[in-house]
């Protein structure tokens, strides 16, 4: 019995012993992990992540999973991976929340995670644990500070409302009060809810920390809701000690508030702070400060800033340039002004700027001139668009005029047909005179001769007399020589300026009537009225003494001959050749041979060398001074080679030589006529006085020899060779082109040798001419100039190259116009070759020929304006081409003094061409207005001018001019590809330009 409790304590003490150790163990390892931990906890709060992540894991692993202490360890643990930034950090945390579900640190391993999150400025992830926290969880504290970080992440991520109803929930706390107020308005500002905004926001204007900001969205809100006078004071409050970074735009926000308020004075010191977004404005704002100048009258300036707005398609650009074109217009500059209107017009964001923009545009068009569309277009066009407008007869009354001023003569016809009335029809027949000069000018003279009989129906004397005088000036040049006489002696109104001129064109005409007593009182006329035109005295008193002539009254003739010759007067060589031939018809030619003589030793570059020559020889043979007539034949003979009269003077000489005995030289002499001129009229009388001296030396067997190789002797032809060609010439005699055609045709049928052959031909050639069939000439024409030189050679020269030139075969006419410049004895003939033949030397490109040929006309005497004009334009040209620019400017300068029609366009383009070379922008551009005003009908002159004057205006610093101009060419004149590609690349290079400054253009690279 005692046994066993002695056992039981035995065992008992053993199993205490056990315990005691187990215990003690157990104790030991406990306190070394508590210890663990509390290092852990302490390097975490050195911030130690990797080492006390290490320890709060060994804490975790060593210890029961009911202690607390576990939990805290695994809280730490998940932290540390967090603040490590470990991948699987976050699965750590979530690993927590799953092990310790009821842990009271779960909220804030959210809302650490969260905060650490917000401190790295990653608001997603943030927002992302912040959404995982229960808030009832958490402290007033914590709850606080979570609302204020959450709402900041919510606003950083845009979600607005959300931030917002986060900041509302602190804007009573002392801790986040202010900031929250501040998000809290910041957001209703950007909602739009100034009110809200404001009311907020106000309460942090004095606020050390936010005032500031506060205030700069206090000032944007005020000019956004229209509180100007508000918006205003902030500004001009907070503007001295705003960051450097805000100055512009507040000053930008005070400016345009004074503009809104109408203070344009002193808003234009601000807009001028204002450096723009990046350093470039755009075009509202150049708007703002080119508008607040042009309210205070400052119009130079306003055009300096209005210019600056390029390419706007708003309400604002539309205003812009409708002021901008008033601007022009108080500094005068109506050219400029056409433009802006027009562009304004164009828009239609506001219709009354519209109406005024195109009103004001129609009416530049007619005062300047219109470069895009002709000015009568432009004027129907308003008309059209505002059918009851009060301005509807003011722009009637100027479209009637506007055709003259263009001198769109046809238009106006055509106008004033379609709104016909009294008045208007007179006017028609007052305008038919104006349109009919303009095709007489053209030498359109059968289309001009009905205009003019319309204009003769004219109320007013003087149109009257003036369509009379141009009527007669054209059936003159028609060949109607009767309707011209009776059409001058209508001229009744002796104001006009044709009246100097009358008489003498009445002379000319009663002259090809051969009424030479009316011609020669018309000429005496003439020159009693004195006219200052010298040449025009020269030629009336040489027709003067033409019409004493051709009536057999030589004193007279010979007394209006000297007068010229005297004076040494323009066809002074004529008169005194005239003169000769009157002293010799009245008897004296003792006096005839010594003005011959005079002639051809004073005159030697006169075409009537040949002449006076053969007339002299012809005059010492009738003398019987055959030694002086053969010589002065021979004179003839060596020095004029090409003369018409070399067929002449070799049958003239034989006849000399057969007079003297000499037959073998006669017989000589005659052979030559017959071999090198077989199709002149003396070949077949050098054939019968060859004859004649082989009969008389007794040999006729040689001449009957001889006379079968002539193709052109036929004894028993002859005779209907001679009455078949008769019958065609009498046809073309007659004026019956159509049977002398069928008759001179026939003819060369049945004798393409015949003794009339050449004859036939350039009557045939003639004929077809005045059938208006050229084409059908050009084989008779070839014909005659392919033989050997002849009194028809150079008419036909002259038709044919002509033919060529109409059909612009230059090939073909180069050839005859060289020849005919060589062989011609008419000076018209000679300065009508060598006018041509600078044409064709430059299209051909060879300018240096070209320019030879035009200084030899402008040296050729008295020529015709449109031939000078033709010269010297070539030589322009042909300077400009080789970029002899001196030259060029010298003489484009030259034609513009007389130049008319599209002449005038080219030259005035090139004059502000040149202008502009020298950096005269002003003068260039004032050439260019000149040619748009008076030549707007040469389309592309003025469309190349246009360039030229759109570098102009950038070079005076207005680039609106400059680009609205290179954009109306690109969109209304496709037609001239080469210049739109021009005006692309200049277009493209402002833009360029530009866009470094303006932000509402888009650069083109």
């Amino acid at each position: 019995m005692i046994l066993k409790p002695i056992k039981k304590f035995v065992t008992s003490l053993l199993a205490g012993f056990w315990f005691l150790t187990t215990w003690g163990q157990q104790t030991e390892i406990q306190t070394n992990t508590i210890a663990d931990y509390h290092r852990a906890v302490a390097l975490y709060n050195n911030k130690a992540y990797a080492g006390a992540q290490k320890l709060f894991e060994s804490v975790s692993k060593n210890i029961d999973k009911q202690n607390n202490l576990k939990t805290d360890a695994d809280y730490y643990e998940a932290m540390c991976a967090i603040k490590i930034g470990q991948i699987n950090a976050e699965d750590k945390v979530m690993a927590f929340v799953k092990n310790h579900p009821y842990s009271s640190k779960k909220e804030m391993a959210f809302l650490n995670v969260g905060n650490y999150y917000f401190a790295n400025r990653k608001a997603s992830h943030a927002l992302k644990w912040y959404q995982k926290v229960n808030e009832s969880l958490l402290s007033i504290e914590d709850r606080n500070e979570m609302n204020y970080k959450m709402g900041y992440a919510l606003l950083v991520s845009n979600y607005l409302a959300d931030a917002k109803e986060r900041f509302g929930k602190l804007l009573g706390n002392p801790l986040y009060g202010n900031d929250a107020r501040y998000y809290y308005g910041y957001i209703s500002y950007k909602q739009e809810n100034f009110g809200e905004a404001e009311d907020n926001l106000s309460e942090l204007a004095d606020n050390e920390t936010y005032k500031s900001k506060a205030n700069y969205y206090l000032l944007d809100m005020a000019f956004k809701g229209g509180k100007f006078e508000k918006a205003v004071q902030i500004g001009e409050k907070i503007l001295p000690t705003a960051e450097k970074k805000q100055i512009s735009d507040i000053s930008k926000v005070i400016g345009e508030s004074y503009f809104n308020l109408g203070k344009y004075d002193k808003a234009i010191p601000h807009l001028l702070n204002y450096k723009g977004k990046k350093g470039k404005w755009n075009n509202t704002d150049f708007y703002y400060l080119g508008y607040a100048y042009y309210k205070q009258g400052d119009f130079e300036n306003a055009v300096t800033y209005f210019t600056k707005i390029i390419g706007g398609q708003s309400k604002v650009s539309q205003n812009a340039y409708y002021h901008l074109g008033e601007c022009y217009l108080q500094t005068d500059k109506k050219s400029e002004a056409l433009n802006a209107f027009k562009n304004a017009a164009e828009m239609d964001y506001d219709p009354q700027i519209t109406a005024d923009a195109d009103f004001n545009y129609a009416k530049l068009s007619y005062e300047e001139g219109n470069p895009y569309k002709s000015v009568p277009e432009v004027l129907k066009e308003y008309l059209a668009k505002y059918p009851t407008s009060e301005n509807k007869q003011e722009i009637s009354n100027l479209l009637i005029t506007s055709y003259l001023y263009q001198q769109d003569y046809q238009g106006a016809l055509s106008y004033l047909k379609n709104n016909s009335s009294e008045a208007n029809n007179n006017l028609a027949n007052e305008i038919s005179l104006y349109r009919g000069i303009q095709l007489f000018n053209l030498q359109q003279l059968n289309q001009a001769k009905p205009y003019f009989k319309a204009a003769t129906k004219a109320i007013k004397s003087d149109i009257q007399s003036k369509a009379y005088f141009w009527l007669a000036e054209t059936d003159y040049l028609l060949g109607n020589f009767s309707e011209a006489v009776t059409a001058f002696n209508k001229v009744n109104d002796s104001s006009i300026e044709e009246i100097k001129t009358l008489e003498y064109n009445k002379g000319y005409a009663y002259f090809k009537l051969k009424d030479y007593d009316k011609a020669t009182h018309a000429f005496i006329a003439f020159l009693n009225q004195k006219s200052e035109d010298t040449d025009l005295n020269d030629d009336a008193s040489n027709r003067l003494g033409d019409s004493y002539y051709a009536s057999k009254n030589y004193s007279d003739a010979i007394k209006a001959y000297q007068k010229v010759i005297d004076e040494a007067g323009t066809g002074a060589d004529y008169a005194l050749y005239q003169k000769a031939m009157s002293t010799g018809l009245a008897g004296d030619a003792f006096a005839k041979t010594k003005n011959l003589q005079l002639l051809i030793k004073n005159y030697e570059d006169s075409n009537l060398q040949d002449d006076a020559l053969f007339e002299l020889a012809n005059t010492y043979t009738s003398l019987g001074k055959t030694s002086a007539s053969n010589k002065t034949y021979n004179q003839l003979l060596n020095n004029h080679p090409s003369s018409s009269y070399i067929p002449s003077v070799l049958l003239r000489q034989g006849l000399l030589f057969y007079g003297q005995g000499k037959y073998t030289a006669a017989i000589e002499k005659f052979k030559e006529v017959v071999e090198k001129y077989p199709n002149a009229s003396e070949a077949k009388q050098a054939v019968t006085n060859a004859r004649n001296v082989y009969i008389d030396i007794s040999k006729v067997d040689e001449y009957a020899a001889w006379v079968k190789n002539i193709q052109f002797v036929n004894v028993s032809n002859s005779d209907i060779d001679n009455a078949s060609y008769e019958a065609a010439e009498n046809k073309f005699l007659e004026g019956n082109t159509s049977k002398a055609i069928d008759g001179f045709n026939t003819y060369l049928l049945d004798f393409p040798n015949g003794l009339h052959a050449l004859k036939a031909h350039f009557y045939l050639a003639q004929s077809y001419i005045k059938s208006k069939e050229s084409n059908r000439a050009i084989p008779h024409y070839t014909y005659v100039v392919g033989k050997e030189k002849n009194e028809f050679t150079e008419e036909s020269l002259s038709k044919l190259s002509q033919i060529y030139l109409e059909s612009e075969d230059w090939d073909n006419a180069m050839t005859l116009l060289a020849r005919l410049d060589k062989e011609a004895n008419y000076a018209q003939n000679k300065i009508y070759a060598q006018s041509n033949l600078m044409k064709g030397y430059y299209l051909s490109d060879n300018y240096e020929q070209a320019v030879a040929y035009a200084e030899k006309v402008l040296t050729s005497g008295k020529i015709d304006q449109i031939v000078e004009e033709d010269a010297k334009i070539i030589i322009a040209r042909s300077a400009f081409k080789t970029n002899d620019f001196f030259t060029a400017e010298e003489y484009y300068n030259e034609v513009n003094k007389t130049a008319t029609g599209e002449l005038k366009a080219e030259a005035l383009y090139y004059q502000a061409y040149f202008l502009h070379d020298t950096e005269a922008y002003q003068e260039s551009n004032e050439e260019i207005q000149n040619l748009i005003a008076n030549y707007s009908n040469y389309k592309y002159w003025g469309v190349k001018s246009y360039i030229i004057m759109a570098k102009n205006y950038y070079a005076l610093k207005d680039a609106y001019q400059a680009t609205y101009i290179l954009e109306n060419i690109i969109k209304n004149f496709t037609q001239f590809k080469d210049l739109v590609e021009e005006a692309k690349n200049e277009l493209n290079n402002i833009k360029n330009k530009e866009a470094k400054t303006n932000e509402s253009i888009n650069s083109q690279n």
